[in-house]
């Protein structure tokens, strides 16, 4: 005949039973994770707004003009005098295409040279992007994550560097990593 403890005991193992299954159950659930991004991993890239410094003199010893990378701000200094003659200071702007999560970092070339119009050359120098290199891209492919790039233009005196427009090119390379 069985007691109330044996009967207390095999209610017991058989509850403990139950509990370890229910348990293992739940430790077994299937873990998911981020699927891998697909291969080839694709990254447009399409120059939107050129790097422009707007309006300035020289003066008599030349020095810099900077752009900030968002467009905020235009900077000078040594007797570079910046003017306002509605001529538009502008950072580069690009629009990168991107699976969400992809990190990008932007390479520059060393300095370019700009030649004038009326003779003369300046070197540009491209500072940070904004957003800071390197960035994540948040938004489906179909989207596009604008990267604004900042610079900053040498300016020489007055005589190396006479009056005009100044053009050429840059280099940026876009890398995935």
């Amino acid at each position: 005949m069985m007691n109330e403890k044996t009967i207390g005991i095999k209610f017991f193992r058989r509850l403990l039973s139950a509990l370890a299954t229910v348990m293992l159950f739940c430790l077994t659930v299937p873990v998911v994770a981020q699927e891998p991004p697909p291969r080839p991993v694709v990254i447009t890239v399409n120059h939107s707004q050129p790097l422009a410094f707007g309006a300035f003199t020289p003066g008599a010893a030349g020095g810099s003009v900077t752009v900030s990378p968002d467009g905020s701000s235009r900077t000078s200094t040594g007797t570079v005098i910046t003017l306002n003659l509605g001529m538009l200071y502008t950072p580069a702007m690009f629009y990168v295409r991107a699976n969400p999560g992809t990190v990008i970092s932007l390479l520059t070339g060393s300095l370019s040279t700009l030649t004038g119009s009326n003779g003369g050359s300046l070197s540009l120098q491209l500072d940070d992007t904004f957003p800071a290199s390197p960035l994540v891209t948040m938004v489906p492919y179909q989207q596009q994550t604008t990267v604004l790039v900042g610079g900053t233009l040498f300016v020489g005196n007055i005589g190396s560097n006479p009056a005009g427009n100044y053009g050429g090119t840059i280099d940026v390379t876009f890398v995935q990593e």
